[in-house]
């Protein structure tokens, strides 16, 4: 299966008819259909490496101050025990049976597969951990890949909520450098400067807290030796990037 990172963005894109919705819905139309889905969402932050483990994930709705129509929306795709219970083996992490999607999973799904009967399954972010941790965890997650398992990183490449400007989409000088920049680590493969993202310039700015670049990690750990790659959705909206890949 091919891996994806996707910059999922506001969560009203889940619900409105705008290029990054029409985006995923033909990720969905166009992908092989997977057997199951392990999403790596920026928000699930937890103290150690967990899955979900329900056979009937919840939707979570982890913001506030959006319409009621978000609220409304309810992502019923089955969770997927026996895929946890394997990934958890291959990572040594451990179960959490009471844990439900949260919107970095399912605002990206409910446009890829609306009939929500994709099984899904979520992993947390040990953000305590550094870059080098999260990337040597995710190539434990290569056979998956073999077994019909898409395996998404939901995040942001840039992303500073603080510095947005909700009034002006154009995007900020240091937010659509410190984009360009990434993507050109990425196309010429220099992982180790992205996993030391402390490093990168602008990253004061562009990366304040981990959580949102860490799963572009998971996708990049994934990526065989001049497997190909492509760039989509590479808009920055004010201090946030929506740049996405797919690998494979």
């Amino acid at each position: 299966m091919p891996v994806l990172f996707v910059g999922h963005g506001n969560p009203m894109n889940a619900v409105e008819a705008n290029a990054f919705h029409r985006s995923w819905r033909t990720l969905g139309q166009d992908l092989p259909e997977p057997r199951a889905v392990l999403c790596i969402s920026a928000h699930w932050e937890a103290p150690g490496v967990f899955l979900t483990a329900s056979a009937h994930p919840a939707t979570i709705h982890d913001f506030y101050g959006f319409p009621r129509a978000l609220f409304d929306v309810q992502y019923p795709a089955p969770g997927a025990p026996d895929l946890a219970q394997r990934t958890a083996a291959m990572l040594g992490a451990q179960l959490d049976p009471q844990r439900g999607l949260d919107h970095g999973t399912w605002s990206v799904l409910a446009p890829m597969y609306p009939d929500a009967s994709i099984p899904v399954v979520q992993l947390s972010l040990d953000t305590r951990q550094a870059g080098a941790f999260h990337y040597e965890l995710a190539k434990k997650l290569a056979p998956l890949r073999d077994e019909g398992v898409l395996i998404i990183g939901s995040g942001n490449i840039v992303h500073n909520l603080r510095l947005f400007d909700f009034q002006d989409p154009d995007p900020l000088e240091w937010a659509a450098r410190s984009d360009a920049d990434i993507r050109q680590r990425i196309q010429a493969h220099d992982h180790s400067s992205l996993v030391n993202h402390d490093t990168l310039p602008d990253a004061g700015q562009a990366i304040p807290t981990p959580e949102h670049f860490l799963p572009l990690l998971y996708a990049l750990a994934l990526q065989e030796k001049n497997e190909p790659l492509r760039f989509f959705n590479t808009a920055v909206l004010s201090s946030i990037s929506m740049t996405s890949l797919q690998i494979g």
